[in-house]
């Protein structure tokens, strides 16, 4: 396969024609501006267009099921790049800033297959989501945590494909203590109506977490500091360059808890705080949490008296808010004077031709690989129950993991400890058909690049574990027939419901979480406290990925940054055959009152 040669760059044309009326009030609004004699005056504005957690979705097509997304569904760059050029054509490209919020470069197999089976690092192409995102044109991207996933050398490709800056204030090289990533630039935006350009500081910070989940990529390397501290050093320094308007691309979520010990690291999501306790910002690009938050007003107490927008539009690129910011010009420049949100659906609008045309051999190579067949499984093998039952679909996985530890640790000290092995039921649409399956199939089935370690932890330890993943249920009181599909508190996503191999165990609803473990037994005899096991385990798990106890500073006794998905696909290759004679095993199980559900 030929790599695909750098193209010389060439600024995107945009149009700033009028578009019919039609056109641009389908999810648009109605432009700004009044008609007839006793028209009020319209004070200038420029439009702020924001997106979020792309993730690799750059056509609107489900790498997974094979076809595009459901109707009324619709995501992705390429219908965002219609959106954006609507915008455009009815505010002005002089007058419209667009921004990227993070967690850009990895999510699909689009981003997987050029960063790790054809990756970019190597075959010198332009990385598929740079040729989208310049394309369309943004004017600034801050980098996600999951932007570090495939490495800093992956990164740097990235960075340098995108013509746009990639901001990271908060993200410092440890060994010579600089930014690591440009903190913030200052946009000339011309206002509506004319007049002097508004300078726009965007400004650039991440959530610290990826000093945690991609401990492998990062350690030693970077350093993430405080998101709030942050942007209290950095905006008064733009401030000081000539900003009149500062906006925050704030990879981190809006408020809530952290999924990693805050006594490890500043905390995860504080969009909220950047936006009360920072002076001088006006708007907040919020992110990372995955919700869709177009418009919230936060009342800033560094400034007291001011209110700060904070804009979240929703992941996979399925939607952008279109932020109209109202101008107060003063003799030194301007300021905010309000803000109109709205919030454009990608569904509502048509793929881009020109994205389409872009990513296509990328697209295409995409296809070919997750079509590849990688084995034949004997039945049909779905992850719907997979939250209330053991399952063999999930029981695969867990073999797998089993089997590649053990093989591993032959010959060390602890070749002869029992090997447990945790995974969860990330995807509930997930199955390997009777037949033919497919790369796509197993893909579907382990979403994440994670990459697979070993811990040894003690018999007392497991069952704290498994004590923490029991809290994902809903109580069911002794004598219920249980609804699986009301079990969840809704508290707890599903990539958080690990299930244990290697040990058999109960889970008691009927009591108080904390307390559900009713029993846990390796070959029929009660695991003592002290008990050693060696537990295999996914990195983002084990390095403190949603806060589970103990196996982030558990002795690790295995990591070969092996990928999980890929240990999956070769297993398949190299058997054949999947038949779930020959892994599943049936040993957890839900419990009321002692007695069994869903048997």
């Amino acid at each position: 396969m030929t790599p695909q040669s750098r193209p010389s760059r060439r600024p995107r044309a945009r149009t700033t024609a009028a578009l019919s009326a039609a056109t641009l009030l389908v999810g648009l609004g109605a432009a700004t501006g009044a008609t007839g004699a006793a028209a009020a005056p319209v004070p200038p504005s420029i439009t702020l267009v924001s997106m979020t957690d792309v993730h690799g979705h750059v056509l609107d097509w489900d790498y997974f099921a094979g076809r595009p997304y459901p109707q009324g569904q619709g995501l992705g760059l390429a219908r965002i790049s219609t959106a954006v050029d609507r915008v455009r054509a009815e505010r002005g490209a002089d007058s419209t800033l667009v921004v990227d919020n993070g967690d850009a470069i990895q999510g699909t197999p689009l981003t997987y297959y050029h960063s790790r089976e054809e990756p970019v690092t190597q075959t010198g192409a332009v990385h598929p989501m740079a040729q989208a995102y310049d394309a369309i044109g943004i004017d600034a991207q801050v980098v996600g945590n999951h932007e570090f996933n495939y490495g800093l050398d992956t990164l740097a490709e990235y960075r340098l494909d995108l013509d746009a800056p990639l901001l990271g204030a908060n993200v410092v090289d440890e060994r010579t203590g600089t930014p690591y990533l440009r903190p913030w630039v200052l946009r000339d935006v011309r206002p509506s109506g004319g007049g002097a350009p508004v300078k726009v500081g965007v400004l650039g910070l991440t959530t610290p977490g990826s000093a945690v989940w991609d401990k492998q990529n990062v350690e030693g390397k970077l350093t993430f500091e405080d998101v709030v501290a942050t942007a209290q050093r950095e905006v008064p320094r733009m401030k000081a360059a000539g900003a009149d308007l500062v906006v925050v691309l704030s990879h981190s979520g809006r408020s809530g808890e952290s999924s990693y010990s805050e006594e490890e690291l500043p905390a995860e999501n504080v969009s909220d705080r950047v936006a009360a306790e920072v002076a001088g910002v006006d708007v907040v690009v919020a992110g990372h949490s995955h919700r869709d938050l177009p418009e919230a007003w936060v009342d800033s107490t560094a400034t007291p008296g001011k209110r700060v927008l904070v804009t979240q539009p929703y992941r996979w690129g399925a939607s952008v808010t279109v932020s109209q910011l109202e101008l107060r010009g003063s003799g030194d420049g301007y300021s905010l004077a309000g803000a109109d949100v709205q919030e454009v659906r990608a569904a509502d609008v048509p793929e881009d031709p020109e994205i389409v045309e872009v990513i296509a051999d990328e697209h295409r190579r995409t296809v070919e690989y997750v079509d590849q067949v990688v084995a034949t499984s004997t039945q049909e093998l779905p992850a719907t129950e997979a939250r209330w039952r053991d399952t063999p679909i999930i029981d695969f996985i867990q073999r797998v993991q089993t089997d590649t530890v053990r093989e591993a640790l032959a010959g060390t000290p602890d070749a002869e400890l029992p090997v447990l092995s945790i995974a969860a039921p990330f995807s509930r649409t997930a199955v390997f058909p009777q037949g033919e399956v497919t790369v796509k199939d197993v893909a579907g089935l382990y979403e994440f690049d994670n990459t697979l370690q070993a811990v040894r932890m003690t018999g007392a330890q497991v069952r704290e574990y498994l004590e923490r993943s029991a809290e994902y249920y809903a109580s069911v009181p002794p004598g219920d027939p249980a609804d699986p599909e009301s079990l969840a508190t809704g508290q707890t996503p599903d990539y958080n419901l690990d299930q244990l191999a290697g040990v058999e165990y109960e889970l008691d609803l009927a009591q108080p979480a904390g307390s559900r473990v009713a029993s846990l037994t390796l070959e029929g005899a009660p695991v003592a406290d002290d008990q050693q096991f060696v537990v295999a385990v996914n990195n983002y798990r084990r390095s403190g990925g949603g806060g589970f106890p103990h196996v982030s500073t558990a002795p690790v006794v295995y990591d070969e940054q092996a990928e999980i998905r890929q240990l999956l696909i070769d297993r398949a290759q190299s058997t054949g055959t999947i038949d779930p004679a020959d892994f599943a095993v049936e040993n957890w199980w839900l419990t009321a009152g002692g007695e069994r559900l869903f048997d």
